[in-house]
């Protein structure tokens, strides 16, 4: 895994499944100025939820960290919720699709989009 980083240690990282499926759904969107932004919203069932698209726009306040060809954008808002983090990938009948580990979420809920 490589990594550059516009403002310190990456705070987000992504596994390798996660990196090979951002990076082949980026391909469908053939668009080369496009990253995955990962955001932390107010709502939810536990109070903040999580938010994963896809944007061309990076502030000069975002963090941003390239992994192999995906590069992930978090804003400075976010960046206090996601330190530490990890963006994983499953593919298999259960608990199929994305998935989020932060150490600073002290609860989350069932759906698994949402923690405090």
């Amino acid at each position: 895994m490589t990594t550059t980083e516009q403002n310190t240690q990456p705070l987000i990282s992504l596994t390798e499944d996660a990196t090979a499926k951002v990076a082949e759904m980026l391909a469908e969107e053939a668009d080369e100025q496009l990253g995955l932004r990962v955001a932390v919203r107010a709502g939810g069932c536990s109070g903040f939820s999580y938010e994963m698209f896809f944007d061309a726009e990076t502030s000069a306040d975002d963090h941003v960290a390239s992994f192999g060809s995906v590069t992930v954008k978090v804003d400075s808002h976010s960046a206090p919720h996601l330190t530490g983090a990890t963006l994983n990938y499953r593919d298999g009948l259960q608990d199929a699709g994305f998935s989020i580990d932060n150490p600073n979420a002290q609860r989350s809920c069932g759906c698994g989009q949402s923690f405090s």
